[in-house]
């Protein structure tokens, strides 16, 4: 058990595509702070489709997209 996995269900059950998140959602809907080992566990979604794009540390924000 990932502690990232309530975000990455989330991911998976969201819009086809891609899309992105704020760090504070993502906080939210993981019920955790996002870290440093975000990096790490973010090879954890290719097991649910998705993957993750850009993260911009500026914008505070995260891409999403969907492996085909």
């Amino acid at each position: 058990m990932s502690k990232y996995d309530a975000l990455w269900d989330h991911v998976q059950k969201n819009e086809k595509g891609s899309f992105q998140l704020s760090f504070e959602e993502i906080e939210k809907i993981a019920g955790i702070p996002i870290d440093h080992s975000f990096l790490k566990y973010k090879k954890e979604l290719t097991e649910y489709g998705w993957q993750v794009g850009k993260i911009s540390m500026k914008g505070q924000t995260v891409f999403f997209h969907e492996i085909c």
